[in-house]
């Protein structure tokens, strides 16, 4: 009785297939833990938001104004507009938020839906006492196959859309420090573009010496996990 022959090419080819098909799987079913860590001495962070999404979701780009949705953050710490327009977003998979203020040399961690070609994230939060100023994962690259962790550090940007007085009568929080008014839409006093912030000089109610910081100010840690 003759027995079935298989070629060399032919194993190849289903063991390449095998592959690919292991590797498409486990891209698709998976998740990013993204930790947040407050590397401020004095600095808290507003509840914190983080969204997985394809190539080409941004929150801002330096150098040109904010959108509302993120004044609303940078003046606020109000996550409800941004996220809402994130969800309509069919290029967002997931936007989860930690629901509470980070104080200084604290972390937090968040878990997110990802895989396939929603391989991106995005990470943002208000600094107080500030005026508009926040910190941001812009849009990038998440983890791979490859490299199951990549951290980055966030500088903090300032909004451009308050004027930086530094007056708590303009600041809404830490409750303990200012609490003065959020956002309010007027953009007078500013350049109304996003930058990189100069940070706290005392010249209203805040002590430089107690709110100052040097850049950058967090750390965000992300690791691809099943």
């Amino acid at each position: 009785m003759s027995r079935p022959r298989f070629s060399h090419t032919l194993v190849l080819s289903l063991c390449t297939l095998l592959s690919l098909t292991l590797l498409s799987t486990d891209a698709s079913a998976q998740r990013f833990k993204v930790t947040v860590t407050n590397i401020t001495s004095g600095v808290t962070f507003t509840p914190i938001m983080v969204a997985s999404h394809k190539a080409g979701v941004k929150l801002f780009t330096l150098g040109t104004p904010a959108s509302a949705e993120l004044e609303q953050v940078a003046e606020a710490g109000d996550l409800s507009t941004l996220e809402a327009s994130l969800k309509s977003n069919e290029k967002v998979l997931e936007v989860v938020d930690s629901g509470a203020p980070l104080p200084p040399g604290k972390s937090v961690t968040l878990t997110v839906k990802a895989g396939g070609q929603f391989d991106h994230v995005s990470v943002v939060s208000m600094l107080v006492p500030t005026n508009d100023a926040f910190f941001a994962v812009n849009g990038a690259d998440g983890p791979d196959f490859f490299k199951h962790t990549v951290v980055y550090f966030s500088p903090a940007y300032d909004a451009g859309t308050e004027a930086n007085d530094e007056l708590c009568v303009n600041i809404p929080g830490p409750p303990d420090v200012c609490t003065g008014e959020g956002f309010n839409a007027s953009r007078a006093g500013d350049g109304n573009f996003v930058h990189i912030h100069s940070g706290i000089h005392g010249i209203g109610d805040l002590s430089a010496a107690t709110y100052d910081w040097r850049n950058p100010v967090a750390r965000i840690e992300i690791t691809r996990i099943p």
